[in-house]
């Protein structure tokens, strides 16, 4: 009975966006957190998520199971794929917390300009949707993933890479520092009733030559990125075999990096964490395999 009373004591938290690149490494990390963590699936047989954790099956066409999942969350972690249904599927979920009593919503969003291209607009639409309620919450905003280099991988091998981003600098973030502001922000019992923001960059602004230089020095033979106009670029992008809203979305993160509008860099992550996020250098170093393999196919 003692056992059963502590468990029932400790918050429980669910992860919307649990096999996403943050939910995962937040999963990984409130494992061995006191609390109770619920990951919220479409898919209750996912095998991308860790063996007998707690699921909570979703159904966005269905509402009523938004509700049946979070029934006794305490706390949400609120992230969604990048698609036409992101805005509409997060309000909902929104919603659900709300009427299921949930106390604070962390919210992954993105950080950059007020802009017409997706998905920056779409999280506007839904932040604003969330401080319309009397209820906890943080909003991360992080600057661009570095997960975004992986797709240059096999471009790279093939001495192919480039786009449209020119010298313009960016500072790119690591999902696994995000994934550790999420997990800070979801255990800070002090702060359940706060409504706030945090910007979440890595520790400098690199731009796409830079990015070549480092692979260079890793990869011990030269890598150069190679400039397009932005109507070059897309082309390139489409004969690669991706859909135009795709490619429309990389060309507009091309564009954004060009004129250095997410160069910020903020001290937040430090301050949150305690040590120096990690940098483009280190994500790389980490990656560096899928650079220097033998090319296998079409470059993604």
């Amino acid at each position: 009975m003692a056992q059963s009373s502590k468990k029932a004591s400790r918050p429980r938290v669910a992860i919307a966006g649990a096999t996403g690149r943050v939910g995962t490494a937040l999963i990984k990390a409130l494992l061995s957190d006191p609390v109770e963590v619920l990951a919220l699936t479409r898919n209750p047989d996912n095998d991308r998520l860790p063996p007998g954790i707690a699921r909570g099956v979703v159904d966005f066409d269905l509402p009523s199971s938004l509700s049946g999942a979070l029934h006794g969350a305490d706390r949400l972690f609120l992230a969604h794929g990048t698609s036409m249904r992101q805005v509409q599927n997060e309000i909902a979920l929104i919603d659900a917390a709300v009427a299921a009593g949930v106390s604070h919503v962390v919210k992954l969003s993105a950080m950059g300009p007020p802009t017409r291209l997706h998905p920056f607009d779409w999280h506007m639409q839904i932040e604003a949707h969330l401080a319309q309620f009397d209820i906890g919450y943080t909003v991360l905003r992080p600057s661009t993933f570095m997960d975004i280099l992986a797709r240059a991988g096999a471009p790279v091998i093939s001495d192919r890479w480039g786009g449209a981003a020119g010298e313009g600098r960016v500072n790119l973030v690591d999902t696994r520092d995000v994934a550790e502001a999420a997990r800070i922000a979801l255990l800070d019992d002090r702060s359940v009733h706060t409504q706030r923001a945090y910007h979440l960059t890595g520790p400098g602004a690199v731009s796409m030559p830079d990015v070549a230089d480092i692979l260079s020095r890793l990869l011990g033979r030269s890598v150069t990125y190679q400039h397009r106009t932005p109507a070059e670029h897309r082309e390139v992008l489409i004969e690669t075999g991706l859909t135009e809203p795709i490619a429309d979305l990389l060309l507009g993160l091309d564009l954004m990096f060009e004129r250095s509008a997410i160069a910020e860099t903020t001290g937040t992550l430090s301050a949150l964490t305690g040590r120096k996020p990690r940098s483009v250098e280190d994500w790389l170093r980490d990656h560096i395999a899928a650079f220097a393999g033998v090319q296998t196919g079409a470059p993604e």
